[in-house]
């Protein structure tokens, strides 16, 4: 999905291990982007790190279906990662990802 401007507004994860929650398996997430109001409260520096608290903040904030806190700390590692790694994407200035994309 796009927004207006032509940006990925979310992005799907194929998550590594899936989530069990009650009968229903959860084997992808799709993640939004985040607006400002979604970040309140949070370090934009701190999710640049892929720091866990304020990803587990997060993340139910903006993954569909919402993750839950304990389903955050029951996550593999690598899923975890990848989950950051989309919010990152999504927090990097154009100019940033052009010219991280011309050094690849």
């Amino acid at each position: 999905m796009n927004d207006s401007t032509g940006i990925a507004s979310f992005t799907t994860v194929t998550l590594d291990k899936p989530i069990v929650r009650g009968e229903t398996v959860i084997e992808s997430l799709n993640v939004r982007m985040p607006q400002a109001g979604e970040l309140r409260g949070l370090s934009l520096s701190a999710l640049l790190n892929l720091d866990y608290g304020a990803l587990e903040n997060l993340l139910p904030r903006i993954t569909i279906p919402n993750l839950t806190k304990p389903e955050i700390a029951a996550m593999a590692p690598s899923d975890l990662t990848q989950l950051g790694s989309e919010v990152m994407d999504f927090l990097l200035p154009k100019d940033a990802k052009a010219a991280l994309s011309q050094n690849a």
